[in-house]
């Protein structure tokens, strides 16, 4: 829940008159110490499977069923230290932490935060990943804030940004014998910069959570060539019978080709070569798009060359175009051209045992299978930037995506420096440049009610910036317009979108918009047994029961189905999928062991609603 400012401040003063009190479950993870609010999955996590799946399934070396890699998941040395401090090398660490788990989680082992650590670890790499000139590639799929990566005492890599991914050629500081020392300083101010921080905070209360720090996505090591891919994007064309395919090269890609072929099925139906600093167009023979109803994937080989050396992976990508088109005289989203209302649920990525990072590639897909078997067909990822794999499943499930940016501390925008502004503008781009082959991303939204926006018109700063990075998808330029007020509204953007507490608001498209509820619902009912312990509970919107919760829902969405198509709207979103922390408003609590809703009568009222929207 963000919700409008009269809502939070009903929510926020009444929260303090409510404590949860109730008994949480419980379990015991890989250390001895006890979770706060166990998953069905908090006890399948050890230091030999932590997240052991391969971490970027649109990048394969060479394929996703049999990827030539090594997972540096597991347990680490650790230590708080001082931002101040020389990383010292060759020395073991105190303590332990299980990586990827935020520091702050229970399963990272930790369960305590810290500004500035260290990590550090040794590893034995196979002989074969350096045979025949190969080169050895450290990568990480993200960590919050700042890093600095050494190897033997070398520095390889200093990356800024809690929310992308990043990695380092590291052949050079490799010894000849022994094992390699890895040792990682991370700087994590969570709330105390103007940084990109989301739903975080040091202090957690209300609608704001308990923070995430440190290595918080898969690490893991794997060879490549002297030359070799870094990414490879598929972009469908406006046409919907070709991909658009583009590509990021590591190492000296002067005079580098790139043959890729697209499967459907096992069978081949397309294929494009050329200059790998060209793009190339890969046209589909019998093209097949993807939608939520059908979320249909190709299967994608490339092969890049360069003298005699080559990098195969293994991709994928699927046919969709989103765009706004004038439907009955109003402004409307269509998908593949077709008018579709995007029903989504808000969907904020936390977990009681891992915080910022799922348990399990299981719990990674629970959340998105159960959207999907409720009867959304959209998700609003809010204000945080998922793994690789949750897009994957996304991809593969079938929903479309809202990626909200990672908004920086809301509160002090008059405190936020040129720098702020500049860093801000930097972590927007990578955050698109690093997801814009995403399937199910459909738009953007760089702000939401105002959070850390400087100006009125820096929404549509942000806008005209990701346009240019990417035409492909809509923009929501102001999530809330900055809530709720209208004035000084630029039109920047696609979207007009308010939120509405209860709700749903029923806004109508403009002359350039389509437009959407970009929140509403957020009926509370508490679990006793199934809530985080200890916090102030938000009574806003709180139902009797779970009937009270059923009728409500379907009341609350009926409104949509029976009002929204005479509005020309084309969107809207629930809060929320889960409770988190001292919010109950879910239609799952937060340990993902109870269903609030009957999911039957979910799914057909939003079954009844999306198609409302469709036209005869």
């Amino acid at each position: 829940m963000t919700g409008n400012p009269k809502a939070i401040c009903i929510a926020l003063a009444m929260a303090l008159a409510t404590t949860a009190t109730a008994a949480p479950d419980q379990a015991t993870v890989w250390n001895g110490k006890t979770a706060p609010l166990a998953t069905p999955w908090t006890t399948k996590v050890s230091p030999d499977n932590a997240l052991p799946e391969y971490p970027r399934p649109q990048l394969a070396r060479p394929s996703l069923e049999h990827p030539q890699w090594m997972s540096l998941n597991g347990v680490w040395e650790f230590a708080a230290t001082d931002r101040q401090a020389t990383p010292s090398f060759g020395k073991a660490l105190e303590g332990k932490v299980l990586v990827p788990y935020p520091i702050e989680s229970v399963l990272s082992g930790v369960q305590k935060h810290s500004d500035d650590m260290v990590y550090r670890r040794t590893v034995e790499i196979p002989a074969a990943f350096t045979a025949n000139g190969q080169r050895v590639r450290l990568n990480f799929g993200a960590v919050a804030e700042d890093a600095t990566v050494y190897v033997n005492g070398k520095q390889v890599a200093k990356h800024s940004g809690g929310y992308t991914a990043f990695g380092a050629d590291i052949t050079a500081a490799l010894s000849a014998k022994g094992p390699q020392e890895i040792v990682v300083v991370v700087h994590a101010p969570v709330d105390g910069e103007n940084v990109m921080v989301g739903k975080q905070r040091l202090k957690p209360e209300g609608i704001f959570y308990t923070a995430a720090s440190g290595i918080w996505q898969s690490v893991w090591l794997e060879p490549v060539p002297a030359t070799s891919l870094a990414q490879l994007t598929l972009t469908p064309t406006a046409t919907l019978d070709a991909f658009t395919v583009t590509s990021r090269l590591n190492g000296d890609g002067k005079g580098a080709t790139l043959r890729v072929t697209a499967f459907a099925d096992g069978k081949p139906v397309g294929e494009a070569s050329g200059p790998a600093d060209k793009p190339l167009r890969l046209a589909i023979a019998q093209p097949r798009t993807w939608s939520p109803k059908d979320p249909f994937l190709y299967t994608v080989k490339a092969t890049l060359t360069r003298g005699g050396l080559k990098d195969e992976v293994t991709s994928y990508a699927g046919l969709r175009t989103v765009a706004i088109k004038k439907v009955n005289g109003f402004n409307r989203i269509v998908l593949n051209g077709k008018p579709t209302f995007l029903l989504a649920t808000l969907d904020q990525g936390y977990w009681p045992d891992g915080i910022h990072t799922a348990p399990t590639d299981d719990a990674l897909k629970f959340d998105i299978q159960k959207t999907k078997d409720l009867g959304f067909n959209t998700i609003r990822k809010h204000i945080k930037v998922e793994p690789a794999r949750w897009f994957y499943w996304a991809d593969r499930i079938g929903l479309m995506v809202w990626q909200d940016m990672p908004a920086m501390p809301n509160g002090r925008n008059d405190k936020i420096t040129e720098a702020d502004k500049k860093r801000f503008r930097g972590d927007v781009t990578a955050i698109v440049e690093q997801l814009k082959g995403e399937t199910s991303i459909v738009g953007w939204i760089p702000f939401n009610e105002g959070w850390g926006q400087w100006s009125i018109a820096a929404g549509g700063e942000l806008a005209t910036q990701i346009k240019k990075l990417d035409p492909t998808r809509l923009v929501n330029a102001r999530s809330g317009y900055n809530c709720c007020d209208t004035k000084g509204d630029t039109h920047a953007g696609d979207i007009i979108d308010v939120h509405d507490y209860q709700g749903p608001g029923l806004p109508s498209p403009d002359a350039t918009r389509a437009s959407m509820d970009g929140e509403h619902g957020g009926l509370t009912l508490d679990v006793p047994g199934h809530v985080w312990p200890n916090t102030a509970i938000n009574p806003y919107g709180g139902v009797k029961d779970r009937n009270a919760l059923n009728e409500g829902y379907v009341a609350n969405t009926a409104v949509l189905r029976d009002k929204g198509p005479a509005k020309g709207m084309s969107g809207s979103v629930y809060t929320q999928i889960t409770d988190v922390e001292g919010e109950h408003n879910g239609l799952y609590t937060y340990d993902r062991q109870v269903e609030k809703v009957d999911e039957a009568k979910v799914r057909a009222i939003n079954e009844a609603t999306i198609k409302a929207f469709e036209q005869p």
